[in-house]
């Protein structure tokens, strides 16, 4: 009793640390409320939930259209379809390791560029975004699969259909703007700037929603981080057995290097294809990766690696989600050409969709034996206790302030639409 109220008096008080900056609070408003979708039905939370660990647990989520949250999210005839990659947790998306995001990178630094950022709106990125994770804040509301919808359903989605990321987010400011509760957290979190709400702009929408997820999802406080730190106590025998697989023979960090687990480079680990795709190759339903943005025939099916921290509760893995099991995702990486000859459609977590033909491509040997030809990860052999071990130290990597995050899901919005469904 004595604990449970101590830990009742601890969430309080972090969410009211949390609660003295109106930056902050804006931007958790933002990433909960439906207002900057569309159709006014589907958040950035819905899809990136803090109860959720930050995804939805689905290989491939129901963007617009779909009802309910995380694992128990379902589709009715007014869904849009699958949305064609992953939605990847947001653990320590806002450090400064972070250089590119999207699984292809395609919101990235580049000198080149207004203020520094390549993007999908090239030179018509808004100015005065103050990080590259502001920048990329703005672009799912562009996205019709997502949260804008099909043409003729809503004057955002009519914008987006064709490609007009400014319409977007002007219309997206012009709702906020409208309520009155929204312009006061604007003006009290950008003084400076906003005095009326003539002044709010798409880039105080972003700063905002950055501000929030940098400050909210942080993960680096695991029993491998106490390990460093000098706790030896902190990893159990296998935890350290199955790190020094990792930091060795498995060749795990050749790839996931660094404090937080990646080398921020594009890789092909011959994943299954599955979903939708791209729009691109065979039926127009692969995915080609990172050469959607470079346009280099060497990028093809290259992927950015992931960080690994909380990987342990951030189900299902790959760009695509193929693997909804860490162990089967780890078993790839270990003989991705066996893996992927044994590929079966139940190792991911993809309810049915009614018309969805979410395995085309495997059926495509060309496609399959050009996957397989575009990685370099060569076959490791390890035992059965070996990827018990190495499972066992992918767990050290979870920070468990991750397992309760409910201070962060606000009681409402100011739009005073729907948050929990």
């Amino acid at each position: 009793m004595i604990f449970k109220y101590f830990f009742s008096v601890f969430l309080i008080l972090s969410a009211n640390s949390y609660a003295q900056s109106s930056k902050f609070e804006l931007g958790r408003s933002l990433f909960f409320d439906k207002l900057l979708s569309g159709n006014r039905n589907i958040s950035c939370a819905t899809c990136h939930h803090p109860l959720t660990a930050n995804g939805d647990g689905l290989s491939l989520g129901f963007g617009e259209g779909g009802v309910g949250l995380g694992i128990t999210r379902n589709f009715n005839d007014k869904v849009h379809g699958r949305v064609p990659r992953n939605a990847p947790a947001l653990f320590n998306v806002g450090q400064s390791f972070v250089t590119k995001y999207f699984f292809d990178g395609r919101v990235e630094f580049d000198i080149e560029y207004p203020g520094g950022i390549k993007s999908p709106a090239d030179n018509n990125l808004p100015e005065g975004l103050e990080s590259l994770l502001a920048a990329q804040s703005i672009f799912p509301l562009t996205s019709g699969i997502e949260m804008a919808g099909d043409k003729g359903e809503n004057d955002i989605a009519d914008f987006a259909s064709t490609g007009d990321h400014r319409g977007v987010w002007g219309v997206v400011v012009g709702r906020v703007k409208s309520i009155e509760e929204y312009v006061e957290l604007f003006v009290n979190s950008f003084p400076n700037q906003i005095k009326t709400s003539a002044d709010i702009q798409i880039h105080h929408v972003g700063n905002a929603l950055a501000d929030f997820q940098k400050k909210a999802f942080i993960a680096d406080d695991s029993p491998f981080d106490r390990y460093l730190e000098g706790d030896k106590s902190s990893l159990s025998a296998s935890q350290i057995s199955g790190m020094n697989i990792f930091y060795g023979k498995g060749k795990c960090s050749q790839c996931h290097t660094g404090k937080y687990q990646t080398d921020m480079k594009f890789h092909s680990i011959a994943l299954p294809p599955i979903g939708p795709g791209k729009g691109v190759g065979f039926n127009l339903q692969d995915d080609w990766g990172r050469y959607l943005v470079t346009k280099k025939k060497s990028d093809k099916y290259k992927f950015r690696t992931p960080s690994l921290r909380n990987v342990s509760v951030t189900a299902p893995y790959g760009h695509n989600g193929a693997y909804n099991s860490l162990e089967d995702i780890l078993i790839h990486h270990m003989n991705p050409k066996q893996s992927l000859s044994r590929y079966k459609k139940s190792k991911a977590a993809l309810p049915e969709l009614k018309g969805a033909n979410d395995f085309t491509v495997l059926s495509n040997n060309n496609v399959m034996n050009d996957i397989l030809l575009s990685s370099n990860l060569p076959e490791i052999n390890i035992s059965k206790n070996e990827t018990s071990d190495l499972l066992s130290f992918l767990t050290a990597l979870t920070d468990f302030r991750c397992l309760d995050m409910r201070k962060f899901v606000p009681q409402k919005v100011p739009s005073g639409l729907p948050i929990n469904d």
